[in-house]
């Protein structure tokens, strides 16, 4: 019997989606799982949930900016932040959701990422966006064109309320059977999950959905 693919829920304006994705494939691969790129709206989810991104408090974002940049020298892969931040991810997220065939999606993705964070001009400018597109030998023009269409529109609205729906709260988040998981950092308990030794049992894991809560500061 299959087992189900490893969905990565994702924005490019998040350096640690992009630091996920430069490990991602590998593990998929190592666990004999396909791997699905989902672009969601970052923004989408904050406005949902009501909270600020991280890099809407200024304390957090200068940490995140240095945090992101030890991890990617840990993990030995390129990192250059963009000129600005946070940048508009919308555009590069729509011509992700209308390439519907997945391999040609990851290709895509890898190298929007890599504008992104990788040192490769960024994704702040149409032009930039359409050459990554014909850089993995897409039709730029067809699909920028169609990442204005209200189909392609609304994939990114729904794939932000499946990724909600699912009690998710930002990305990078990776789906995993029924588990969620949260983060680059989360990629350790991933592996070990899909090996079958998460340290935590299902009962374990509802009871802790419905602790209740002894006090609140609101």
């Amino acid at each position: 019997m299959s087992r189900a693919p490893l969905r990565f829920f994702f924005d490019y304006v998040s350096p640690y989606a992009y630091l996920a994705w430069t490990q991602l494939p590998a593990l998929a691969k190592r666990h004999g799982r396909a791997l699905e790129a989902v672009p969601v709206l970052f923004a989408g989810v904050l406005n949902a949930l009501g909270t600020l991104g991280p890099a809407e408090v200024p304390a957090k974002r200068f940490y995140l900016y240095k945090h992101t940049h030890r991890l990617a020298h840990d993990l030995s892969v390129p990192f250059v932040f963009p000129s600005a931040h946070p940048f508009n991810p919308l555009l590069a997220l729509r011509v992700t959701a209308a390439v519907r065939e997945e391999d040609a999606r990851r290709q895509l993705v890898s190298a929007l990422f890599s504008a992104a964070w990788a040192g490769g001009g960024g994704l702040m400018e149409p032009e930039r966006v359409s050459a990554c597109v014909g850089a993995v030998g897409l039709e730029a023009q067809a699909l920028l064109a169609a990442a204005g269409t209200p189909d392609v529109k609304d994939q990114v609205r729904r794939n932000t309320e499946e990724l909600l729906a699912l009690g998710g709260f930002g990305v990078p988040t990776i789906l995993a059977d029924e588990e969620l998981f949260f983060g680059v950092d989360s990629l350790g308990h991933l592996e070990r999950f899909l090996r079958g030794e998460d340290p935590l049992s299902r009962e374990e894991r509802e009871r802790l959905r419905t602790l209740p809560m002894a006090a609140s500061r609101l």
